[in-house]
């Protein structure tokens, strides 16, 4: 089944359930100013408030471009009024559109499926470089210095997830979070199974073990 994720920085993100329509499951978390802090599948929609907790939302908006994670994301800007000014600034730091606020599930699905068929076009052409490693979205696969990496779906999903979050301790419980495996629960030391399945199929691949454990604290993927 095919994965829309919707994140939004409203508190909102945390309680809606997951949602599907026509083969595709629709899920959805928070977004904080550090970004996404689980992996992104399939087309990626954010609605952005106007006024976050920590930081303005057109600020927002310009971060979501300069991600490689999100570049290619809708973004729409939820604005407290409808404000003539405030719709084109936010158009110029970033929003694909704007929707005048409180938010609510049926306002997010209504927005999401009626131009979902447009950006899943758009993400469709999705790729991922970090040095010597590509890993091309459409066709699940990746490779190291053009050769293909032989990973199961599990391990192309944590391999992503590293990739888009380099020279960063990732701890076992983050690592849960990210590939959203939080339900039901899962014994912690399963991260290590995963991470043991990687690092074999990069080394098969020619890599030289970019994956780095750190003592009781997790791993890293090195970019350099």
């Amino acid at each position: 089944m095919d994965v829309v994720s919707i994140f939004l920085t409203d508190e909102l993100g945390e309680s809606l359930d997951d949602f599907v329509h026509n083969d595709m499951r629709f899920t959805f978390a928070r977004l904080d100013s550090s970004g996404p802090r689980r992996l992104v599948e399939g087309p990626m929609w954010a609605f952005v408030d106007w006024v976050m907790e920590d930081l303005a939302g057109l600020e927002m908006c310009r971060r979501l471009r300069a991600d490689p994670r999100t570049a290619e994301a809708h973004v729409t800007i939820v604005l407290e009024a409808d404000d003539m000014e405030d719709r084109r600034r936010a158009l110029r730091a970033g929003a694909d559109d704007y929707i005048v606020g409180p938010l609510d599930r049926k306002i997010v699905l209504d927005r999401v499926l009626a131009l979902q068929s447009q950006q899943a076009q758009r993400h469709a052409a999705h790729s991922f470089t970090l040095g010597e490693l590509v890993i091309d979205m459409a066709a699940l696969q990746a490779r190291w210095a053009g050769k293909p990496i032989s990973l199961r779906p599990n391990e192309f999903r944590l391999l992503r997830f590293f990739a888009e979050n380099p020279d960063r301790v990732l701890g076992r419980a983050e690592l849960i979070e990210g590939l959203g495996k939080q339900e039901p629960p899962i014994d912690e030391r399963t991260v290590d199974v995963w991470v043991g399945r990687l690092r074999r199929a990069l080394k098969a691949a020619g890599a030289n073990d970019p994956l780095r454990t750190v003592r009781s604290m997790g791993y890293v993927f090195d970019s350099v």
